[in-house]
């Protein structure tokens, strides 16, 4: 898009980060719906706003300043106390971030100017919030904000402030126009005056036409605060120097602010509170404290010492900061420090380790084979190495993963919207969101769960009068949890509606042909039919559903991310759907076997055991196991391996969705680090396997797939000749 490699940097970053932006406005004003006071949340959200709007005028996308810049003014009226959180004033905003979600979508793609629909879409929008902005919901009386409450920026005063701007000598080589930003500030408030400072300008035949030699002075009047007006450098901060303090006139207003707060043992505190820091400049100060002697337990004083030094503050705000303490010690620890990685990188790195685990299987052959020669030593130092790269294999696989709580954030603005349209009253509950799973499945799964969601919100919560009929609260219940089970993670969507209708199913199934009349199935089986293309007990057909289309495309997806679908449902109780994942795709542990010269890799956390199998039961097509019957799948018919097997054979015992069947196998191999290769467009229509790995003497070895291999096992049996079981 930019012809220059800085500014399409920077541009990219601005794309990432307004995405972000957008993502945190949305849950914050869905959160607002439960929490309306919540100060914490509406600064949240005024801030990135502002953010938005102060990086979009960076780069001219001024359709994006103008409308963030009432959407802002709304939020602004909010903060202030001077409109309340209503559903409408929700119901106002959600649309508007969604518009911009859509702008910057454009964006991304190259198209800078909005179109006429989309022009004509922002207009509406922005008469839907003229309400708001004319005072129609502003209280009569603006309460006395309660202690400790104080906003972190006080807002609504015109102050003045002193900016003094040293851009680094790289800046326009960044595609970035100092001027830019000086006329910029103007959309904060009053430029009162501007001095350029040229003592750097060297002479001309020595000038660089690329550098950049002047530094500007500038006074500012505006009722923003410190932090809003940091904001506007955010693309040049980190090879610029820019120091933001109180016109002279203004100290004397940052001290009584200060006075009239309530104690607090932390300087960094009573001064961020007070607008005279952000939390950046405190965050520097800090980093610079740590690099002196006595590190972060030097005296409190040092970090005021520093805040002056660097010309963050004036001396007497600091010394009235000091003042207002109780605890004579800063022992304020910064916050963890992350960093943004590009995925590719990640991705590589995985695939680097898993290449390192291969090499590692080979060396640890070669060392057996050595040791079995006479050679001593290379058996413990093979060891050592296997330890290694299997705490690097988890340190990397770590770094792909990712909490799935933000994936189920999502769905508030979708039950929200959906269960508004259907007339009903449903609360969502998200649990177990600190629960991670690798990156990739995060970004695969979402598909299968808006349609779970969906369906739960379209057939299972009733609507409030029938509800209330048989006994319920007018509000139905959505449930979305996730956790870690056996190497695996599972989500459940879960619902309190009416309950899956076994007879209906069972009748509909019987009517289309899938099952013959009379066959006798468990709740298990009737249930799984609703995942059969084409399947739906639905009367009518909504937008949402009826078609039967959704539930057997949620369960191939699940399948090709070697996962399971399960169904449980009480008749008026509800409904719960559970997803079964493996944590990663890239790397899991696995159990080596052996069927004549093939070998084969079990996921270690399918198999529960392993047993020797019977000469007598060699034959058999299932064996008694501790009173169990477990049926047997013998893989030589399924590959088609044609030599005789040996007279012992084991059964590795393998557990799925809570089936149950034993794999016939030749030899036990142990456990293996299985790096996960996909298959070419060959194999596709192999549904048991679902990736092959080398083995350490370069061989290959195919992944069974469990859960279609059990399921097929059953299915092999046709359900007609089932019937009367």
């Amino acid at each position: 898009m930019f012809s220059d490699d800085d500014v399409q940097g920077a541009f990219d970053i601005f794309i990432t980060e307004a995405r972000e932006l957008l993502q945190q406005i949305e849950d914050g004003l869905l959160d607002l719906e439960n929490d309306p006071t919540n100060a914490e949340t509406i600064n949240a959200i005024f801030r990135g706003a502002h953010t938005l709007k102060g990086s979009s005028g960076l780069f001219a996308l001024d359709h994006l300043v103008r409308f963030t810049h009432v959407v802002e003014t709304v939020l602004d009226s909010v903060r202030a106390g001077q409109l309340d959180v209503t559903p409408g004033l929700v119901s106002a905003l959600l649309p508007c971030a969604d518009h911009l979600a859509g702008q910057v979508e454009a964006i991304a793609a190259g198209r800078l100017e909005p179109d006429p629909g989309e022009e004509a879409q922002a207009t509406g929008l922005l008469t839907a919030l003229e309400p708001f902005l004319g005072g129609a919901h502003a209280r009569p009386e603006e309460p006395a904000a309660p202690d400790g409450a104080e906003a972190a920026e006080p807002h609504g005063e015109v102050a003045t402030w002193r900016l003094s701007l040293r851009f680094g000598p790289d800046c326009l080589r960044n595609g970035m126009d100092p001027l830019s930003f000086v006329r910029y500030l103007g959309n904060l408030g009053t430029v009162e005056r501007v001095t350029t400072l040229s003592d750097a300008l060297p002479d001309a035949a020595a000038m660089d036409p690329e550098t950049c030699y002047l530094a500007f002075e500038v006074d500012l009047s505006t009722t923003a605060g410190k932090a809003e007006i940091e904001a506007v450098f955010e693309f040049v901060r980190d090879d610029s120097e820019i120091a933001i303090t109180p016109a002279d006139a203004d100290v004397d207003r940052f001290i009584a602010r200060i006075r009239a707060m309530p104690p607090s043992d932390r300087l960094g505190d009573i001064l961020m509170r007070s607008g005279a820091v952000t939390q950046q400049e405190l965050d520097r100060a800090l980093q610079i404290q740590r690099g002196r002697p006595g590190g972060a337990n030097a005296s409190l004083s040092l970090v005021g010492d520093i805040l002056v030094d660097e010309g963050i503050v004036p001396r007497p705000v600091v010394d009235a900061a000091v003042r207002k303490q109780t605890k004579g010690s800063e022992t304020r620890s910064p916050d963890a420090q992350t960093i943004r990685v590009d995925a590719g990188r990640l991705d590589k790195l995985i695939d680097m380790v898993g290449e390192l685990v291969i090499a590692q299987a080979a060396a640890s052959a070669s060392a057996a084979a050595a040791t079995a020669a006479g050679f001593v030593g290379l058996t413990d130092t093979s060891s050592e190495v296997m330890r290694l790269v299997e705490q690097v294999r988890h340190s990397a696989l770590s770094l792909r993963m990712v909490p799935i709580g933000s994936t189920l954030r999502r769905f508030e603005r979708v039950v929200r919207d959906i269960s508004g349209s259907l007339g009903k009253e449903v609360k969502l509950v998200i649990t177990g969101g600190d629960a991670e799973m690798d990156k990739a499945l995060v970004e695969r799964i979402s598909d299968p769960l808006m349609h779970l969601v969906r369906n739960s919100l379209d057939h299972g919560v009733e609507l409030p009068a029938e509800r209330l009929r048989r006994g319920k609260p007018a509000h139905g219940t959505l449930h979305l949890n996730a956790f870690h089970d056996a190497g695996s993670i599972v989500l459940e969507v879960s619902d309190d509606g009416g309950g899956l209708d076994r007879e209906r199913i069972l009748a509909k199934a019987v009517e289309r042909g899938l099952v013959e009349p009379g066959t006798v199935l468990t709740d298990h089986e009737v249930f799984d039919l609703i995942f059969e293309p084409g399947f739906s007990t639905a009367a009518t057909v909504s937008d949402l559903s009826g078609r039967g289309v959704g539930m057997d495309v949620v369960k191939r997806n699940v399948q090709a991310l070697r996962g399971s679908v399960e169904v449980e449902s009480a008749v008026g109780t509800g409904t719960t759907l559970r997803i079964r994942l493996p944590l990663t795709l890239a790397i899991i542990d696995g159990f080596l076997v052996g069927v004549g010269a093939s070998s084969f890799v079990v996921p270690l956390d399918r198999v529960t055991e392993c047993v020797e199998l019977e000469y007598e039961a060699s034959h058999r097509d299932c064996i008694n196991l501790r009173g169990e019957v477990l049926p047997l799948i013998r893989l030589r018919p399924l590959f088609g391996i044609d030599d005789d097997p040996p007279r012992r054979q084991s059964v590795v015992v393998v557990e799925e969705s809570g089936q149950r069947a034993g794999l016939v196998v030749d030899a036990l191999l142990g456990q293996f680090q299985t790096v996960i290769k996909p298959l070419g467009p060959l194999f596709t229509g192999l549904s048991w396997i679902s990736g092959a790995t080398m083995l350490g003497d370069g061989g290959i070895a195919l992944i069974l797939d469990v859960g279609p291999l059990v399921a097929g096992h059953v299915e092999r049996t046709p359900v007609a000749a089932r019937a009367g079981v």
